[in-house]
């Protein structure tokens, strides 16, 4: 039998060797999420296999961001499927939708302005799950094994139970106040009024049971019939606005992912709702013009440049929204034509205001919040398969409300524009492309990425992506950057600390140790406002080396990541 080996997270500052193997790696927030999808690859499955698998178990083990009541992207290749006008790069949206009940005004208060509580807190601030649905068409297009066989390790850990992870305890403890508002919630992650300790073996037979029906039914298990009942129903109860048929008319969509290239790389990313791919490929190619390889890792030249080209980027975000109302599209912002003119307004010398960075303006239709915890999953098999997943709830276990065999619903509302220019909870100011409108998709940060380089000995292969809010896409970057320009190993760019900017507030942020002292001075000479910031974004990566050798690494942020790979080479 083929073994397996595991990485768990490093110490904050103090990188080690990831795992290397020869079969495939793997890559989660959870222990026991990774280790599942360790096991589907041990059995003969490919990478989406893998990966859905891996978001089975973090919906039983990893429940502030792991979900059947939320939504994702994941990003795919599959190298040997090009075919003639066919690529072997594909996206699948299963974001969540605004209920049809849903309209512009919904979380404004009295005075009209935002109410936070509505948005974000109970079943009001439920978007309409696309997990369900979604996890079943990325098995369904892609997978090798039997559905069953994928959904096997999710029912194993609800039925027979599981250890409450360090992880998961933090967030209880972190969401108390929030969680305790909820009868249904309490039962199950509390003893008395405390969350439950790290340790606790928690077993969910009623989701085992759900689980079990989904295995032999597909998503009619989840979407009609008495668990769809019971979402509705609790919904209900506590004012929210799902419909049975909101839950039945839930359908994923193939996209065209965002294509692009940097520091001789070619990547692939989620395109909208999402704007990670975007923020993305238009901030690598001002850093690639403006001459990134010739800055020294944590320089105030290159933190001045990433700010710089970062500020530009997600000024062009304001207009983005669904794809159906945005203001804007991916070609629009990253045309060549569009980028030389941001490039051309860089000073190397002086931080630029960002009151006075002008958008995209050439907005021919009706132009134009997000919360950290979202969850990664990055997967590559034994023939080069390559998936990278991003599902979340958007806060923490969602809008904090348990649906007994089912799970949290989320609180992905709040990912809307409440109100047009108000900043939400990470600062982002957003526009009329991202209003609430029913039936419609809010804007997302997720960045699920692949990204590939052919080289004289061989292919190489990156799977990354992450958890963070606004701030996924620039850690997403930084790690890749650390990868393609410095040539760093797989955990050393994992532990690499961060910076960060978003156009709005304007300031740099940085997590400790990120910035020498001599550093922080002269970007202020330069300008910027620098604030420190505990963590910026949690990354999950592998990789295929040209060698064909596999490698897997843990971040150590939040409690750290945990990677794994197949057949360890010792």
């Amino acid at each position: 039998m083929a073994l397996l080996g595991l990485v768990g997270p490093a110490t904050f500052g103090a990188s080690r060797p990831p795992v290397t193997g020869s079969g495939g790696a793997v890559s989660s927030d959870e222990r026991l999420a990774t280790e599942a999808g360790l096991e589907i690859l041990r059995s003969g499955g490919n990478a989406t296999d893998a990966a859905v698998a891996v978001a089975l178990a973090l919906a039983v083990v990893g429940p502030e961001a792991g979900n059947l009541g939320g939504g994702g992207f994941a990003v795919t290749r599959y190298p040997g499927t090009a075919r003639e006008g066919i690529s072997n790069v594909r996206f699948l949206d299963f974001r969540e939708v605004a209920p049809a009940a849903a309209h512009r005004d919904m979380y404004l208060g009295a005075d009209g302005k935002p109410d936070r509580d509505k948005s974000w807190n109970g079943p009001l601030a439920a978007g309409v799950p696309g997990s369900p649905t979604g996890l079943y068409e990325l098995h369904r297009a892609q997978g090798a094994l039997e559905w069953p066989q994928v959904v096997a390790p999710a029912i194993r850990l609800a039925e027979d139970g599981f250890p409450i992870s360090r992880r998961t305890h933090d967030s209880l403890v972190e969401d108390q106040a929030r969680l305790a508002r909820f009868p249904e919630t309490t039962a199950v992650w509390f003893d008395g009024d405390r969350p439950k300790t790290p340790g606790t073996v928690v077993k969910l037979p009623r989701l085992a049971s759900t689980l079990r029906r989904y295995a032999e039914l597909g998503p009619r298990a989840l979407v009609i019939g008495e668990v769809a009942k019971s979402i509705v129903e609790i919904s209900e109860k506590y004012g929210g606005i799902l419909s049975l048929q909101d839950l039945e008319s839930y359908l994923p969509t193939w996209r065209e992912p965002v294509r692009y290239k940097a520091f001789g790389w070619q990547l692939a990313g989620a395109d909208l709702p999402s704007s990670g791919a975007i923020l993305m490929a238009s901030s690598l190619w001002m850093m690639d013009r403006g001459g990134l390889p010739s800055t020294e890792p944590s320089s105030a030249d290159r933190t001045h440049l990433m700010a710089e080209a970062w500020r530009r980027a997600f000024a062009d975000r304001f207009l983005l929204g669904d794809p159906t109302t945005t203001g804007a599209t991916a070609s629009d912002l990253t045309e060549p034509a569009w980028l030389t003119d941001r490039w051309g307004s860089f000073d190397r010398q002086t931080a630029t205001d960002s009151a006075t960075v002008r958008l995209w303006s050439r907005v021919t239709r009706d132009a134009g919040a997000e919360s950290a915890d979202t969850t990664q999953i990055s997967v590559i098999d034994k023939d080069g398969n390559a998936v990278s997943v991003t599902t979340t709830l958007n806060g923490l276990f969602g809008g904090a409300l348990w649906v007994p065999g089912f799970g949290f619903l989320n609180n992905e509302m709040d990912d809307f524009a409440a109100a047009v220019q108000e900043p939400n909870e990470y600062g982002l100011v957003q526009g009329e492309a991202n209003v609430v409108r029913p039936g419609k998709k809010m804007l997302s940060s997720m960045s699920p990425t692949v990204a590939w380089k052919s080289t004289d000995a061989g292919e190489e292969i990156l799977v990354l992506g992450g958890r963070g809010g606004s701030r996924i896409p620039t850690g997403t970057m930084q790690v890749f950057v650390a990868l393609a320009v410095d040539d760093a190993g797989l955990q050393q760019a994992l532990d690499r600390p961060r910076v960060h900017h978003q156009w709005l507030p304007d300031a740099v942020y940085y997590e400790p140790d990120a910035l020498s002292p001599e550093t922080r001075a002269e970007l202020e000479r330069r300008g910027h406002r620098v604030d420190i910031k505990e963590s910026i974004a949690q990354i999950q990566a592998v990789r295929m080396r040209a060698d064909g050798s596999y490698e897997a690494a843990g971040d150590p942020r939040k409690g750290g990541g945990h990677g794994g790979v197949v057949d360890p080479i010792r």
